[in-house]
């Protein structure tokens, strides 16, 4: 099967920047050469989510690694710089983002630090045990 992204403007968004919203479509050119006859499915925004998705009902476990091919070869072939700019945030939703961690203050060991309000906390729970005598 050789699966390709077909790329369709779907309007104009309300506002004055004068963005576009695009409908990436999942086509098989094993199939046919023109576009209606070979549609496979549409490529949902959100892969890891929605699980009742046709995209991953039809490529299972590898649907993200799949979702990432179409578009880097989608990318690769596109000359518009609106649709180059869409795709390119479809890459960066599939690509998770690292875990920040912290150096606890007090004994020096990395946690993932969370927030307490708007500040970031200082010290690992352990070491907010000890201090605080289990209150966070």
């Amino acid at each position: 099967m050789n699966f390709r992204l077909k790329i369709e403007p779907k309007g104009f968004l309300g506002d004055l920047s004068g963005g576009r919203l695009f409908s990436f479509a999942v086509v098989d050119l094993d199939r046919s050469k023109s576009y209606p006859l070979n549609f496979v499915c549409m490529l949902p925004v959100n892969i890891g989510t929605k699980a009742g998705s046709a995209f991953q009902t039809i490529f299972g476990d590898r649907s993200i690694e799949q979702a990432k091919a179409l578009l880097t070869a989608a990318l690769e072939s596109e000359n518009d710089l609106r649709v180059k700019a869409g795709i390119e945030r479809r890459l960066k939703l599939l690509a998770p983002e690292p875990a920040t961690l912290v150096k606890c203050s007090s004994c020096g060991k990395t946690f993932n630090p969370g927030w307490t309000r708007k500040f970031r906390k200082k010290f690992c729970p352990e070491c907010m045990a000890k201090k605080y005598g289990g209150r966070d």
